[in-house]
C-alpha cells in the first residue's frame, strides 16, 4: 500500500461521529463538534490520555502553540488542564470558525485563532512557547521543514517540549542541534513522540 493511501487509511479510522471528547482537566467528558473537513482527524483518545501524562509536570500554566490545529483536540485538551493560553493555527476557515465556535461554547477567553497556513505563522515574528503542538497533514513530509522554522527562531522556550505526531512507520526527521526526543510510543496507525528544547528532564525518562 502506498503512503498516501496509508495515511488515508488512517484518517479514515479516525474520523469520528462528528464529535470529540475532552480526556481531563476542566471540562473532562465534554463532547465537542468536529470541523467537516477532509484532513481534520482528532488525536485519538488513547493517545491524548498517554502525551498528557507525559505532560502532566508542565501543562499547568503553560503557554501553548497548535499548529496544523484542526479539531483543536491538543490545544483544548492543554487549556481544561490548566494551560495559560493556546494560540491555535489553521488555513481552512471553516476550521477555524468551528474552534472560535467550540471556545465560545467553552466560555474560554485564553486562547487565540489565527486562520493562516503554518509555515507561513512561522516566518513572522516569534514569541517562545512552553508547548507546540504538531500534527500536520499525514504523507506530505512537513515535520521537517516545520522542525527547522521552530529552531530558526525563537517559537520555543528553553526546556520547552514539542509533541510530534506522524502516520505509524515514517522515519522520526531529525531534531535541530540541542534538542532531545524525551519519549516515543505508537498506537495503531499513530506514531508520536515528545521532544525537549535542551536536555530530557528527569520526569521525561
Amino acid at each position: 500500500m502506498s503512503k498516501e493511501r496509508k495515511a488515508s487509511a488512517a484518517r479514515a479510522r479516525r474520523r469520528t461521529d462528528g464529535r470529540f471528547r475532552i480526556i481531563g482537566g476542566e471540562w473532562r467528558s465534554r463532547r465537542l463538534p468536529v470541523p467537516d473537513a477532509a484532513e481534520v482527524r482528532p488525536t485519538p483518545d488513547r493517545v491524548r490520555e498517554t502525551v498528557f501524562n507525559w505532560l502532566a509536570p508542565v501543562v499547568q500554566g503553560a503557554r501553548c502553540l497548535d499548529l496544523y490545529a484542526g479539531s483543536g483536540a491538543l490545544g483544548l485538551e492543554a487549556l481544561s488542564r490548566g494551560a495559560a493560553g493556546v494560540v491555535f493555527v489553521d488555513r481552512a476557515p471553516r476550521v477555524c470558525a468551528q474552534l472560535r465556535s467550540n471556545l465560545e461554547l467553552l466560555g474560554c477567553a485564553r486562547a487565540e485563532v489565527l486562520c493562516m497556513d503554518a509555515m507561513s505563522c512561522l516566518e513572522g515574528r516569534a514569541s517562545p512557547y512552553d508547548l507546540v503542538f504538531l500534527d500536520p497533514p499525514y504523507g506530505k513530509s512537513l515535520l521537517e521543514p516545520l522542525l527547522s522554522r521552530l529552531a530558526a527562531q525563537p517559537w520555543l522556550a528553553a526546556g520547552g517540549r514539542v509533541y510530534l505526531e506522524q502516520e505509524a512507520g515514517a522515519p522520526l526527521p531529525p531534531l535541530p542541534a540541542g534538542w532531545t526526543l524525551a519519549r516515543s510510543a505508537r498506537a495503531g496507525q499513530v506514531s508520536y513522540h515528545l521532544a525537549t528544547r535542551g536536555a530530557a528532564e528527569k520526569g521525561d525518562d
